[in-house]
């Protein structure tokens, strides 16, 4: 296979891809939000099963969870598997793993804002809503962007793990290329492709953090 053609598989890989990543963060960033609100929550049942459901989520393998979510539907209640579920699968595997992690660095932002806000808030005549969306949002976005950004980043190398249920993103497909040509280069030139995407997805949340430093 000459290089071009490799280039031309690897970038359809490639974005198929960008695609889980880019569904994911859609779905998982504001679900994490409100995952984070269901384990903070003063009723003691809620905030337990929240608990519970984070820590399985967290501690399985995301590969085993994607199994789950693919063939759970057939074993359970014997629907029928279609080739187009495949990736709404990957979608909700990737979604609701990535907002159990995004959930526990939520709380921690929020509950890393001092008591005396809230009071002065509450002083102030504002409501809980108010209160939270002026006052207490704002630094928990600016406090949780750093450890926000390692998930996004190992978001992007977690991509390759939908070929368990055989979606051919561009880590597959550079594998099977490169068992076909018996070569590692199309195993390279997929690298290359994730550092570059990396690097800019790094890029991109540093200029995030940098815009929202308006108070240190």
């Amino acid at each position: 296979m000459s290089f071009s053609s490799m280039m031309i598989q690897l970038v359809g890989g490639f974005e198929r891809s960008v695609l889980i990543f880019a569904l994911t963060l859609l779905f998982s960033l504001p679900l994490g939000l409100v995952v984070a609100f269901c384990r903070m929550s003063k009723f003691k049942p809620l905030s337990s099963l929240t608990k519970i459901i984070i820590s399985i989520l967290r501690g399985t393998p995301l590969m085993l969870q994607l199994f789950a979510w693919f063939y759970g539907p057939f074993y359970i209640f014997n629907i029928k598997l279609t080739t187009s579920y495949r990736l709404v699968a990957i979608i909700i595997g990737f979604s609701v793993n990535y907002a159990a992690y995004f959930a526990e660095i939520y709380r921690s932002g929020i509950e890393s804002i001092p008591v005396g806000q809230y009071e002065a808030a509450n002083v102030l005549g504002y409501s809980k809503s108010q209160t939270f969306s002026r006052i207490i949002f704002p630094q928990m976005v600016k406090r949780v962007i750093p450890p926000v950004t390692n998930e996004v980043i190992t978001l992007v190398k977690d991509t390759s793990l939908a070929f368990a249920i055989a979606y051919t993103e561009m880590f597959t497909i550079a594998k099977q290329i490169a068992a076909a040509n018996a070569s590692v280069v199309p195993l390279f030139a997929a690298g290359v492709f994730y550092f570059v995407f990396n690097f800019v997805v790094a890029k991109v949340m540093e200029l995030f953090e940098k815009k929202l430093s308006y108070y240190r």
